[in-house]
């Protein structure tokens, strides 16, 4: 009787796993793509408000080159990233835009997304996850005030290369109230992102069309933009 009852709870509880198992399997599969989709959107939302949509004729998501190893550690990148590339209609690289993280934050580690255009200027800067202190080192995102805006438009020339500091430090970027080390971690590593821009300039905006880009359907893409 006893090795029939626990045979049967074996069975039940094999039956159990069973189900669960398949559950979640359904589960993933049913999923997958919707969360795959919200990613995407996210991180297109996240290109296009550095390189607007009218500035290229190509998917930025896909058509991409990968930084070379040697550079990671100047970027901050532990484990690598690609460069996303903007096109003209010719194909021409007009604009990139180039993952970058500053180690030193405040409270730690500031990614980041840069964008560079083929004259050497910023077509804009976000920051895309920190842990800075709220009410102050917070005020990187653009959501929470307009700083980060004042980096469009630079170069190494203007301000000068020598001038990519915060005013404390004698630079010509402003820093926060209460907050330099954030602002001060920002400023650094923009200027760390132009100068491998300018030292890989011709490099970089000749890349070809990367392999993805050419599988993606040109309409599908369209349309995932808009």
């Amino acid at each position: 009787m006893l090795k029939r009852s626990i045979g049967s709870n074996a069975a039940i509880l094999a039956l159990f796993a069973l189900v669960t198992a398949g559950t979640l399997a359904v589960t993933q599969i049913t999923t997958r793509e919707p969360i795959e989709r919200a990613i995407r959107e996210a991180a297109a939302k996240a290109l296009l408000e550095i390189i607007p949509i009218e500035r290229h004729s190509n998917d930025l998501l896909v058509d991409t080159y990968p930084i070379p190893k040697q550079y990671w550690a100047l970027l901050g990148l532990k484990q690598g990233g690609n460069i996303n590339l903007a096109r003209e209609g010719d194909g021409t690289i007009d604009a990139v835009i180039i993952p970058t993280v500053a180690p030193d934050g405040y409270s730690g580690p500031i990614r980041m997304l840069v964008g560079v255009n083929r004259d050497g200027t910023i077509a804009g800067v976000r920051v895309t996850n920190h842990s800075e202190t709220p009410g102050l080192g917070d005020k990187v995102e653009v959501k929470k005030s307009d700083w980060i805006l004042s980096f469009n438009g630079k170069s190494l020339e203007d301000p000068g290369r020598a001038m990519w500091k915060v005013e404390k430090d004698g630079g010509a970027f402003d820093q926060f109230t209460g907050a330099t080390i954030t602002p001060r971690a920002v400023v650094n590593q923009v200027r760390k992102v132009l100068d491998f821009v300018a030292e890989h300039q011709q490099e970089i905006f000749s890349a070809p069309v990367s392999k993805r880009a050419v599988e993606v359907d040109p309409a599908q893409s369209e349309q995932e933009n808009n």
